[in-house]
This record gives structure tokens, C-alpha cells and sequence, in this order.
């Protein structure tokens, strides 16, 4: 393995885990003897030279909080040649060689664009709540964004019983059901809507009436945001043409996002951005780095956003199994 001198950033949608994540590479980098440099705000940062080196005590105690120590952004300058020769020229400048980026798809479309037009080696760390990103069974900060949306799911059943009301939940997943699947399944939800599965509205009021009838009082729907039949609100009138019951609605919003990470959250996001580091040191570039059936594995950076990440359809079966 060879030394480098490597910078690190977090880039997108924040989640937690982003800051074990920096940690470990950070500490790995330097017990290793290499140089780490922290990049603020993303490729913003990387644009305007807000770059500093890091040492054992720059990560102190950051294990246990949300959000990012190094912040982020979203620069559309960077989408210009112009500015990824800013980019460039600056790590230049500080006379870093390799780049850790800590994201999602996004993220890693402009590394991959960007190391393919500079000499910089490239490695990314899977940072997004959807866990969308094909090459890793979980992304970092998706076991936290789950288990927040649950904690609010059960205090919003608690209401939805004392009530006898049905309650749409909308999490977050754009193009992913992963958070919705889930915590609906952990909830106990008596519907789950996600962007991978037909959503037949007929049919879910026809399973509301027959639980009426049976004596069920209230009822929790979980649903992406990203859903084909729409989202929170455009479900409720859609349902209310059909059942006769109070609906209210909760979206729970950037709240998923929030908060400190998990046990899982930090295990996974230190594993991996210990891996990202060994695997700078031994060259490998223009990969993302994973976890496959609890093992490392490095997945070719295009592959993240161009092959989809399927969602087990025997687990959704599952949900419908156990909400009838």
C-alpha cells in the first residue's frame, strides 16, 4: 500500500453516519501515514479552496452527531468545466492527490465526471438515507432515518386509535421505497405505498371497509413520497370519494434526515470509511465502496446510478401478508 495525500468530502443530502464516516477516514488516513485534508461544503468548497488539513483531534467526539462536520452543498458551478478546473487547481494547490467522496447517486456523478477529466484517483462512501444506491446492502444513515420515522409512526398510532382515525404517513424515498417499506412493515401499517409496486386505491378502501366491519377503529397508511399515485394529500382525496373516515395527514419531512446516528449507522459508516481509505492506499479509483453480505466490495462508480437497486419483492409479499 502507498501513502497519499487524500481529501475528503461530504457532498448532497445530509445523513447521519456521515461523521463516523469522516472519522474513520481521517484516523485510518492517518495511522496509515497519510495526509488528510477536509474539504467544507462539498464541491462548493473544493471550488473556492476552503480546504484544511485534519488531524486526530478535528474528529473528536463527532461520532455520535448528525448531520456533517464538513457541511454540504449543492454547486451548480460545478457542473461546468470551468469549475471543475477551479476544483482541480485548488487540490493542486494543497497538493492532494486522492478523493474520498461521502454521498449518494448525485454526488458520485459529478466525482466520477470529474476524476475522468483530472488526474485526481477517485473512491465514494455511500452517505444517502433512501439506501437507493446498487453496490451495498445499506447506505449510511438509513438505519437511523427508519428508525426516526418508526419512533414518530407509533406515537401517531397512539393518537390514530384514541381518535378512530386513519392516518397517511409520508416518508421520504423520491425514487425509492426502502424508508417506506420498512417502517411501514416496523409500524405495523395497514398499507404501504411505494414507488415499486401499482397502487390500487379501490382495493386499499375495500380492505379500510372490510377492517371497519370487523371492528378495526383506526388505521396507519405509510407512503413514499415518490409514489405513483401521489403523495400524501392527493392520496387522501382520492380516498376520500370512497370511505367515509377522518383522515389526517402527517409528513414527516426532513426530520428523517436528523438526528444521531444508530449503533448500525456508526458500525457501518466506520467500516466503510475505513475501507475507502485501504482501498486509496491500494489504488483502487472511480469505485464505490459497500458492504455485500456483511463484506467489502467495490462497485465501479457508473454501476451505483445506472443499475437499480431492487427492493426484495418477498419482503413486500411479506408486508401485505402481515397487513392484512
Amino acid at each position: 500500500m502507498s501513502t497519499k495525500t487524500i481529501g475528503v468530502l461530504t457532498s448532497g443530502g445530509d445523513s447521519p453516519g456521515m461523521n463516523a464516516a469522516i472519522r474513520a477516514v481521517v484516523r485510518t488516513g492517518i495511522y496509515h501515514g497519510n495526509t488528510i485534508f477536509g474539504i467544507k461544503k462539498g464541491y462548493e468548497g473544493m471550488i473556492k479552496g476552503d480546504i484544511s488539513e485534519m488531524n486526530l483531534s478535528s474528529v473528536s467526539n463527532i461520532i455520535k452527531q448528525g448531520g456533517t462536520s464538513l457541511l454540504t452543498a449543492r454547486c451548480k458551478e460545478f457542473f461546468t468545466k470551468e469549475g471543475r478546473l477551479k476544483a482541480y487547481t485548488n487540490l493542486k494547490k494543497y497538493g492532494i492527490t486522492s478523493l474520498i467522496v461521502i454521498g449518494g447517486d448525485g454526488s458520485f456523478r459529478g466525482l466520477h465526471e470529474f476524476i475522468s477529466e483530472f488526474d485526481i484517483q477517485g473512491l465514494g462512501i455511500p452517505g444517502t438515507i433512501d439506501n437507493d444506491l446498487y453496490g451495498t446492502d445499506y447506505t449510511i444513515g438509513f438505519d437511523t432515518a427508519i428508525n426516526t420515522a418508526l419512533e414518530a409512526i407509533d406515537k401517531i398510532r397512539d393518537t390514530a386509535t384514541s381518535h378512530s382515525r386513519l392516518f397517511i404517513i409520508e416518508v421520504m424515498g423520491r425514487d425509492s421505497g426502502y424508508i417506506g417499506l420498512h417502517t411501514g412493515i416496523g409500524g405495523g401499517a395497514e398499507e404501504i405505498l411505494i414507488p415499486e409496486t401499482t397502487s390500487d386505491i379501490q382495493r386499499l378502501c375495500q380492505k379500510l371497509k372490510a377492517g371497519h366491519k370487523r371492528g378495526k377503529q383506526s388505521s396507519i397508511i405509510v407512503v413514499s413520497e415518490g409514489d405513483e399515485a401521489g403523495n400524501a394529500f392527493e392520496i387522501k382525496k382520492k380516498i376520500e370519494t370512497l370511505v367515509d373516515w377522518d383522515i389526517r395527514i402527517s409528513v414527516l419531512g426532513h426530520q428523517q434526515r436528523g438526528g444521531s446516528p444508530t449503533a448500525f449507522d456508526r458500525l457501518l459508516a466506520s467500516r466503510l470509511g475505513y475501507e475507502a481509505v485501504c482501498s486509496v492506499m491500494n489504488d483502487e479509483h472511480d469505485k464505490m465502496i459497500g458492504l455485500i453480505h456483511n463484506a467489502p466490495c467495490l462497485t465501479p462508480l457508473e454501476e451505483t446510478w445506472t443499475k437499480k437497486k431492487r427492493v426484495d419483492k418477498s419482503i413486500i409479499n411479506m408486508a401485505e401478508i402481515l397487513a392484512t
